[in-house]
């Protein structure tokens, strides 16, 4: 499989980490190794980039904005529309890739690089629509109109856990809009960029696309904290953690840039009285263990109604107890690993604390050891009886652990929900259609996004995708997200 793998998505042992869209950048930056979750394997190593690649690579996209906005906008979006051509004939393999390289299942590997090809059909319709308003002017014979124009360079920060979705939906965007692109993707999975580079690259040649236009910068930290400092790059979109998102929006705020950011959540289910319990338990127990509790959007949370709080707390644990943990790229496997050790720490580190604050464990956790678990990345989904007071609670613990409470009034129940630092995602299960408009009015859910009858986890092409409070406020994928990246 590991060569399969490398093979099919044009990846040697190692690698140059920097690119412009038509050449590779050599750089003398540190050593990324990219070990692969699932069997604890180094896939392939990349070199990252020092500050002369950096600049190099920032100069070739400033030199290719001046000419890409020229393009007209429906030849740019013919071009993008090609992108997502070529990512359909690659899917198989980049899927694969993210599967390996990341640790998540094979088919939300697969479902990653759809979402690739669906915010490209979403860009290409766009590319005709980048429509401006024209209105009456209060002074006798002038016409006034309102023109979006392109932004210039739009700087991408983005996550291990979505190694190339979330890149996929800004950069689309930015392309049809006339912006060019500097990517800097997680080190944690590096392998990933160079593969979607390499897609790119192939069509950009084709079409004689300006060296720039796509360009990614792989590295470290400091990689992000070059590109949040520079002035030539007006937009930063960053996703990550909020203590990541804080650093980006002053360094940013310092110097009157514009910053998109899209980062924690800590994300809660009301169950209702009048929730259908099976539909609730597939909804609950998808978003708080696929990805191994590893999306920003997982359920962190169920505040159920303490009629059915005995009730489906006994079905949860019945379905827990019938989870497959493996290799994700073994389709009849549930979960699979967590990204690394440092993540498998922190996760233990939370059970300790939620048992230290008085947590009552229903489903143990641990990390899974023998044949099949050599990574060490592998641990149980685990659930406990918890207060939202819990500091631990407070906070997002990337990893599958599930925090249950009750609550006896709905008005309780949407207070637990707000109540805590993050507002990405929330839902509400029920078929009490006054319950349902209450969660979703302005006295309801101050998340971001709000759901009934399905569950935290998920994201449309073409709808807003961000949260509120220490989630950023940010909005990606669609609807006011294509303002972002418009002056």
């Amino acid at each position: 499989m590991l060569y399969e793998i490398s093979y099919s998505t044009k990846i040697n042992k190692t690698n140059n980490g920097v690119s412009t869209g038509l050449q590779w950048i050599k750089s003398k930056g540190e050593k990324l190794n990219s070990y692969s979750p699932v069997d604890g394997k180094l896939i392939a190593s990349v070199t990252g980039a020092d500050k002369k690649a950096y600049e190099f690579t920032i100069a070739k996209a400033q030199a290719a904005f001046a000419e890409w906005r020229q393009w007209p906008a429906p030849k740019r979006g013919e071009v993008v529309r090609q992108v997502g051509e070529e990512l359909r004939k690659n899917k198989q393999a980049l899927g694969q890739l993210v599967s390996y390289e990341m640790g998540k299942s094979l088919q939300e590997g697969l479902g990653e690089v759809q979402e690739m090809i669906d915010i490209c059909d979403f860009a290409v319709g766009l590319s005709r629509q980048l429509h401006g308003l024209t209105m009456h002017s209060e002074r006798p014979g002038h016409r006034m109109y309102e023109q979006y124009h392109p932004l210039g360079m739009v700087g991408i920060i983005s996550a291990f856990n979505f190694p190339v979705a979330v890149w996929s939906w800004n950069a689309a965007l930015a392309w049809v809009c006339g912006d060019v692109c500097v990517w800097k993707p997680s080190e944690k999975v590096p392998l990933c960029s160079i593969a979607c580079q390499n897609i790119i690259q192939s069509v950009f040649k084709k079409n004689n696309v300006p060296e720039g236009v796509s360009c990614i910068i792989n590295g470290g930290r400091e990689v992000g904290e070059w590109m949040s400092s520079d002035t030539r790059i007006p937009l930063i979109s960053a996703t990550g953690s909020t203590r990541m998102g804080k650093a980006v929006g002053k360094a940013v705020g310092e110097r009157l840039g514009r910053s998109l950011l899209e980062l924690g959540g800590n994300n809660a289910i009301i169950i209702t009285k009048d929730a259908d319990l099976d539909m609730a338990l597939i909804g609950a127990a998808f978003g708080a263990v696929g990805t191994a509790g590893q999306r920003c959007t997982s359920t962190r949370r169920l505040i159920i109604h303490e009629s059915v709080y005995n009730k489906f707390k006994e079905k949860l644990a019945n379905a827990y107890k019938q989870l497959k943990i493996g290799n994700p790229l073994n389709e009849k496997n549930h979960v699979g690993p967590l990204i690394d050790k440092d993540a498998v720490n922190m996760y233990l580190s939370a059970i300790e604390k939620c048992k230290a604050e008085g947590g009552k464990f229903l489903v143990e956790g641990g990390i899974l050891k023998g044949k099949g678990y050599e990574s060490g990345c592998y641990v149980k989904p685990c659930i406990a009886e918890a207060k939202n007071s819990f500091e631990i609670v407070q906070h997002e613990t990337f990893a599958p652990i599930l925090y249950l409470m009750k609550y006896k009034t709905l008005d309780e129940a949407i207070a637990l929900q707000n109540g805590v630092p993050q507002g990405l995602s929330s839902a509400i299960m029920t078929n009490n259609l006054k319950e349902a408009e209450a969660f979703l009015s302005q006295n309801g859910s101050d998340c971001g996004i709000a759901n009934v009858n399905i569950g935290t986890s998920g994201a449309e092409i073409g709808g807003a995708f961000g949260g509120e409070k220490e989630t950023g406020g940010g909005r990606e994928s669609g609807s006011d997200a294509l303002e972002s990246i418009y002056a």
